[in-house]
């Protein structure tokens, strides 16, 4: 859409979403034209502001107010015109955590407590239970209905979960299921391992018959979700109580604290920047959740020492974040964690 508009139009639209940005306020035109570079009146930017909200990019929530820019108009904001800026030396020093801190636990707990007081807004990491190789699984029926799923990680740990096994069910398919997992895809972790399975499973199922693909794909399944994960860390919520302008917004707030309880719908979103590069941008129609509080997330994935994606770090706050000042914030704390990470 920004190739339909003209140099003039991006300008008073950008200036519009940076001071909304800053303040969560609808903002007027007279604002507008003393912050411009080029002087346009008043009336001529009014003009721009009604053919802005004619595309849904704005609009005004009072007869008299100023506009705030829609869902749709700061999406467009953050994909084409966000421009970032650089962390002082006095933040990038925040930042850089107790480099030889041998506990990992410690480690997210510090970085998620730093961001959330650099960014004014709930800090959030999440860090999945295991990502060592995979060195062997197992499927071992106990009973007539169900099976024991063993995985064995090059690191030692062991875990299992218990299946449901479909009626007359052959042990062949247990057999087929387990060399099947053994030969393919020992060496890899469980979530790359997942993600190949899956994708092979697609692609080639004559390779294996219908029972032992549903096994497979029954098994992993055991491992999705919540579950994966040993720590999920988030610091800060009392930051998003000085966002609170209206007895609304108190109705959002508490909405949102539930949902950081219950961790589900953030669990999700957090995955989904496992499997993105670099900073990830998730607001309104992302996600049920954000459409009710008002909020955004601002994520990034971290590595370890195997070039492995181990995690992901970032911010939610209200949909007016800085993101000019928040996505290097967030992109350079993921970074830094993934050096971290390399060391231990």
């Amino acid at each position: 859409m920004l190739k339909d508009l003209n140099a003039r139009t991006i300008e008073v639209f950008r200036h519009l979403v940076d001071a909304y940005c800053a303040s969560g306020e609808p903002v007027g035109s007279r604002l507008l034209s003393q912050r411009l570079e080029a002087r346009l009146s008043p009336a001529t930017i009014r003009s721009i502001m009604a053919n802005l909200e004619d595309l849904g990019l704005l609009f005004s929530p009072h007869t008299s107010a100023g506009r705030l820019p829609t869902e749709k108009g700061l999406r467009l904001f953050v994909d084409g015109l966000l421009q970032v800026g650089e962390l002082s030396l006095e933040e990038r020093a925040q930042l850089e955590l107790q480099r030889h801190e041998p506990m990992v636990a410690r480690l997210l707990e510090e970085a998620t407590q730093v961001l959330s007081g650099l960014t004014g807004c709930v800090g959030l990491v999440v860090s999945p239970k295991e990502e060592a190789p995979l060195k062997h699984v197992e499927f071992v029926r106990i009973s007539q209905t169900q099976a024991l799923v063993v995985l064995v990680f090059s690191s030692g740990n062991v875990e299992n979960r218990v299946l449901n096994l479909p009626a007359g069910l052959p042990a062949s398919c247990l057999t087929e299921a387990s060399n099947y997992l053994n030969t393919r895809f020992g060496g890899l972790s469980l979530r790359e391992a997942k993600r190949m399975i899956f994708e092979e499973t697609q692609h080639k199922k004559d390779q294996l018959d219908t029972l032992s693909q549903g096994l497979i794909e029954a098994g992993l399944g055991q491992w999705s979700g919540p579950a994966d994960h040993e720590t999920f860390i988030f610091r800060g919520q009392a930051n998003l109580l000085g966002t609170i302008q209206h007895m609304e917004d108190l109705e959002r707030m508490r909405l949102l604290f539930e949902e950081l309880e219950s961790r589900k719908t953030l669990m999700k979103l957090l995955d989904a920047s496992l499997e993105a590069e670099g900073v990830q941008i998730y607001m309104g129609a992302d996600s049920a959740l954000f459409q009710q509080a008002g909020c955004a997330l601002v994520a990034a994935p971290y590595g370890n020492r195997d070039a492995r994606i181990v995690g992901a770090i970032g911010v939610i706050g209200p949909r007016h974040l800085n993101y000019a000042r928040i996505v290097p914030i967030v992109d350079y704390t993921a970074k830094m964690m993934t050096r971290l990470m390399e060391t231990l």
